[in-house]
């Protein structure tokens, strides 16, 4: 069931506003009642970790991308970068580049819904890409890079359509959100190079122009939503 704080909802709206034409990500500047405030901390004293821990798998794009954001937020214990959504058994990065296989660029979080739930990161996902553009992402074409949330379950395939049934109804986008909402089938780990790779490449192009600004945005505006060791 969805039950996400409406004034988080309200506060997001005022905050989302376009960011790069790059894509990736939409954060704009704090409003006057910041996003940090304390009605909307995220479960950010809960100091013990619930044992039954859950998936979730996103694609937004370069998975180099919004990997780096979401293993910053609390609760979350892991991202991976992988591939799913496509018809190739064990695909390779270059097969998935090639538009051919049907995969999606994705990313596996690992979290602990008693500090961080799934109705959160969807509300997270929904701001930091573009779900408007279908199968692109700023400069990135290609059905490899489309927009998507591969639910586990009826539970995570509901919270996903009264998110984006709430987030189209704010009119958060100007376009019609166009991300697909599909049953999770075959998950691939990516190559181990993709792994952290913003952390690990922190100077390559691609990561200090596209990505670096990108993430320095997402802390300012979810700075209560992130782990205590996140400068």
């Amino acid at each position: 069931m969805f039950k996400i704080n409406v004034l988080f909802w309200g506060f997001l709206f005022m905050a989302a506003v376009s960011f790069s034409a790059s894509g990736c990500s939409r954060f704009g500047t704090p409003s006057k009642t910041s996003l940090n405030s304390d009605e909307n901390k995220i479960m950010t004293d809960t100091t013990t970790k619930g044992t039954n821990l859950e998936t979730a798998v996103f694609a937004g794009g370069c998975f180099w991308c919004i990997e780096t954001l979401f293993q910053d937020l609390k609760g979350v214990e892991k991202v991976e970068s992988g591939y799913s959504g496509g018809t190739t058994p064990n695909p390779t990065y270059k097969e998935v580049c090639s538009g051919t296989t049907g995969h999606a660029e994705v990313i596996k979080i690992t979290f602990d819904p008693a500090v961080i739930t799934y109705e959160q990161l969807l509300t997270v996902f929904f701001h930091v890409h573009d779900p408007t553009t279908l199968n692109r992402q700023g400069a990135d074409a290609g059905t490899q890079y489309r927009s998507a949330v591969f639910y586990a379950d009826d539970s995570q395939k509901a919270a996903a359509e009264k998110v984006i049934a709430d987030v189209t109804a704010q009119k958060l986008w100007d376009d019609p959100i166009v991300t697909e909402v599909t049953k999770l089938g075959e998950y691939y780990k990516a190559e181990d190079y993709h792994q952290d790779y913003y952390n690990n490449n922190p100077t390559q192009g691609y990561c200090s122009v596209v990505i670096a600004p990108k993430v320095k945005k997402f802390y300012k505006e979810f700075k209560d939503m992130l782990k205590d060791n996140v400068k």
